[in-house]
């Protein structure tokens, strides 16, 4: 058994309370839908910026009614201190995904960005101080190495941040490390590298590359890249997320506490790759993929060239073991981007079959 099996047993064993903000969202309600299945109870904070009622529909849908009673949601705004408060009364575990993502999305509205990364989570740190939660485990980002050009990214070294959106995180970091030598708060960050799978928008100009290609592909619509393809990246599948959150909200290690983790899975996918491996997925079920090419643009500002986890530290403190890579991640996820893509109802993934160890 791994440790997070043993951690999944446990919880099953004792009903616990959990505050999910962005419960809407992409891991939001990826997380909301693995704890009501582990039996535990979860209040969700969403202002439907850019989550969405249909993933919270979903999740109820593959739940079923007994454990959907489990959950209580709140509309509200992680700008609103009074919100945040509502959201945190009587909260064992804070898991806060709520944020405006995107490089380029805050490169246009630098103010947004602020105000809902910046001052919402400031004010989720004081409502869960204040409610005496015993763990606040927030969604930091890989886009907090910036500029430095090591790979693979270890914790302890960053660069200067390329986008106002990576400030916002790196704030985030700074902000959580204050509040556990000031007030005693229990934190822990998950560096988020290029989480990717079900619910997360294809639409958009902000949406992530693997929905936005997969649509466009089954679409037959041009798919573009920036640069020349060369750029790599550390795809990690949704459900690594929800473990690292789970292992880092529950962690009985000293050492665990107020850091930062990377969550990924240590390997590098150049975005020619990528497309490649999406086309190998999606020829056998749509043919006029067989020749199709993308389209190469200019590169994009703020963007970083390549990017790699070291998840040493995380397996280390937390017994983080991811695992899904890149290919059995979107094997798995893309019966749900079909779907979605054709119109059609709500897939239910199922569980991979080999782990990496």
């Amino acid at each position: 058994m791994t440790h997070y099996e043993d951690v999944r047993q446990n919880l099953r064993a004792t009903t616990r309370t959990w505050l999910v903000t962005g419960v809407a969202g992409f891991i939001g309600s990826n997380l909301l839908e693995t704890l009501l299945e582990l039996d535990q109870r979860v209040v969700g904070l969403d202002n439907f910026a850019t989550g969405y009622r249909r993933n919270l529909d979903e999740v109820k849908s593959f739940v079923g009614p007994e454990r959907w009673q489990r959950f209580d949601f709140i509309e509200g705004d992680i700008r609103d201190l009074d919100a945040c408060r509502r959201a945190c009364d009587g909260v064992d575990y804070v898991l806060h995904q709520a944020a405006l993502g995107s490089v380029p999305r805050s490169i246009v509205d630098p103010i947004g960005a602020n105000g809902a990364n910046v001052v919402g989570g400031v004010n989720m740190l004081v409502a869960a101080r204040d409610a005496g939660v015993e763990r606040f485990v927030y969604a930091a980002s890989s886009s907090t190495y910036g500029d430095h050009p090591a790979l693979p990214k270890v914790e302890e070294t960053i660069g200067r941040p390329l986008s106002p959106y990576a400030v916002t995180k790196l704030v985030n970091e700074l902000y959580a490390e204050v509040f556990a030598r000031c007030y005693g708060m229990k934190t822990i960050g998950l560096r988020y590298f290029n989480v990717f799978g079900p619910r997360q928008d294809p639409d958009g100009a902000y949406a992530a590359v693997i929905p936005r290609w997969t649509a466009a592909m089954i679409a037959g619509d041009a798919v573009y890249i920036h640069g020349d393809g060369a750029t790599s990246r550390d795809f990690c599948y949704v459900a690594n997320a929800v473990e690292a959150n789970l292992l880092a909200a529950t962690t009985q290690s000293p050492p665990g506490s107020n850091q930062v983790y990377n969550v990924a899975v240590g390997d590098r996918t150049s975005l020619n790759e990528l497309y490649a491996t999406l086309r190998g997925l999606l020829a056998p079920s749509f043919p006029h993929l067989q020749r199709a090419e993308p389209i190469y643009r200019d590169f994009r500002p703020g963007d970083v060239r390549h990017s790699q986890a070291d998840i040493g530290k995380a397996a280390a403190h937390l017994g983080y073991a991811p695992a899904y890579r890149i290919r059995e991640g979107l094997s798995l996820a893309m019966p749900w981007y079909i779907a979605q893509a054709q119109g059609g109802s709500a897939t239910r993934i199922a569980e991979p079959k080999n782990q990496l160890c």
